[in-house]
């Protein structure tokens, strides 16, 4: 299974729109709450322009990027941690994902309406981060009453005492999870629990179509508060992207040069979703297909060709590798072979993002 990062929001934010644009899927979009109940789930190409020229240079058969799933998750509400509207599915399936979307809304509409009646950004993210804590302290406080009970006979229950209580003190002040500085081991100890909170966020701003080219209002506030806890933030406007991603490629750019925009906000929150998880991206390419791959940043060549296939993990040989640089350089890869550029590397070989790699194994 791919990465998933999930898109969380207050009711009536403009998550369907966007979940509509992201997948092409039509998520049912309709201006109440809870429209979206199962959690749709999306694959989203990841744009890489290097994807592009290895694709004119190979000229291959089949060509695929690499891609993020997409959840959508339904609208929470205050006192979702307490089981209010549809809380305790929504906070359920949030626990499966890598990454957290928060969609905020900050544009103005009065055929929209607003779960709490006035527009505050701030104040609905507020609402979110509450509920998400709340559920995260609840399964602690529970994890740490079973805990003691078993610590008598269980040495890894008692170790995990110490950290559970940290994480207690934490969430009760209201401050997320993620507050406390856990080494690798205590991690291991509390990863089961799969909380909420510990899991790395961005926030997206949904602004209308004349607030695109500007930061103003609303989106201003919430890109402050981006750069003081230092999260990325992505200015989209959802409608703008629903419109978008039922055009071709060059009706699409044409209508962002009319809006004064370079690129669409979906491949600014592909990007960010993906560095947000700390991916790099290496290749494959020959005449049969040219292909992404997404691997963590500091993977070894053998982990890296596990991805392809475990056999090629298993059997790993060696790696045959060079950048994308160099055949961007020269033009071919008979060509970067000729000059010397082609490396063999062995199983300690962090692959580095850019890197085309072919991997020798044997089963």
């Amino acid at each position: 299974m791919g990465l998933e990062v999930g898109i969380v929001g207050l009711p009536n934010v403009g998550k369907s729109t966007l979940f509509q644009a992201l997948t092409k899927a039509h998520a049912e979009i309709a201006n109440y709450p809870f429209c979206t109940i199962e959690p749709n789930i999306g694959i989203v190409p990841v744009k890489d322009d290097r994807m592009t020229r290895l694709v004119q240079l190979v000229e291959p058969d089949k060509v695929v990027p690499s891609t993020l799933r997409v959840v959508d998750i339904a609208g929470l509400v205050k006192g979702a941690s307490k089981g209010e509207g549809l809380g305790n599915q929504f906070l359920s399936h949030i626990r499966q994902i890598d990454a957290i979307i928060h969609l905020v809304r900050c544009f103005e509409d009065e055929n929209v309406s607003h779960v709490s009646g006035a527009l505050s950004p701030l104040d609905d993210l507020e609402v979110i981060k509450t509920e998400l804590i709340l559920a995260d302290l609840d399964q602690v406080e529970r994890k740490l009453e079973r805990t003691i009970k078993q610590a008598k006979g269980d040495k890894t229950a008692a170790e995990s005492i110490p950290v559970l209580q940290k994480l207690l003190d934490t969430l009760a002040k209201g401050e997320l999870a993620q507050a406390i500085q856990l080494n690798e081991q205590e991690k291991l100890l509390i990863r089961d629990l799969n909380l909420i909170t510990m899991k790395p966020y961005l926030y997206v701003g949904n602004v209308s179509e004349t607030m695109l080219t500007e930061d103003e209002g609303h989106f201003l506030k919430l890109k402050e508060l981006a750069e003081k806890e230092g999260i990325q933030v992505v200015k989209i406007c959802a409608k703008i992207e629903a419109e978008l991603a039922e055009m071709d490629a060059e009706e699409a750019t044409l209508f962002m040069q009319d809006l004064g925009i370079e690129e669409s906000g979906l491949d600014q929150l592909a990007r960010a979703g993906y560095h947000l998880l700390d991916q790099i991206t290496y290749f494959t390419a020959g005449k049969q297909e040219v292909r992404a791959w997404n691997i963590m940043r500091g993977t070894q060549a053998p982990k890296a060709a596990g991805k392809i296939h475990s056999d090629f993990e298993k059997g790993f040989i060696r790696a045959v590798v060079y950048h994308y640089d160099d055949i961007n350089q020269l033009g071919s890869e008979a060509a970067v072979k000729d000059a010397g550029r082609l490396r063999m590397e062995g199983k300690d070989y962090v692959v580095q993002d850019g890197d085309v790699i072919h991997f020798r194994f044997n089963v």
